[in-house]
């Protein structure tokens, strides 16, 4: 089961994904009607999105096209920067960075770790 956690930072102009498991779509689903409940009462285009996917297992064939939908959402709602974390998961890797380049987010950042 997939697990998620949004926070918005309107001091520092971030919005704040933290996500754990392994996503069903149904789980993919409901962290979409969250995630846009978040941004709905924010100018995305003055924040940036930081995505922690440390816990995030690879996700499933089967769920990889409402994935895709989500990196396509962060494209079109003009995040600043999108800057997911990412450490010792080679193929999570490759998987998120396919997404983000056919989705065309730009701004995309795949790090190990956010800065304090």
């Amino acid at each position: 089961m997939g697990k998620y956690v949004l926070k918005t930072d309107p001091e520092n102009k971030k919005l704040h994904i933290y996500l754990e498991g392994t996503f069903s779509n149904e789980d993919g689903l409901r962290s979409i009607q969250a995630y846009q409940q978040v941004v709905n009462p924010i100018i995305p285009s003055e924040y940036e999105l930081q995505i922690d996917c440390r816990k995030l297992n690879v996700t499933a064939p089967d769920v990889v096209p409402l994935l895709e939908s989500c990196f396509v959402m962060f494209k079109s709602d003009g995040f600043q920067q999108v800057t997911l974390a990412l450490e010792n998961n080679p193929l999570l890797k490759m998987q998120l960075s396919r997404l983000g380049r056919k989705a065309g987010l730009e701004s995309m950042l795949i790090v190990p770790t956010f800065q304090a």
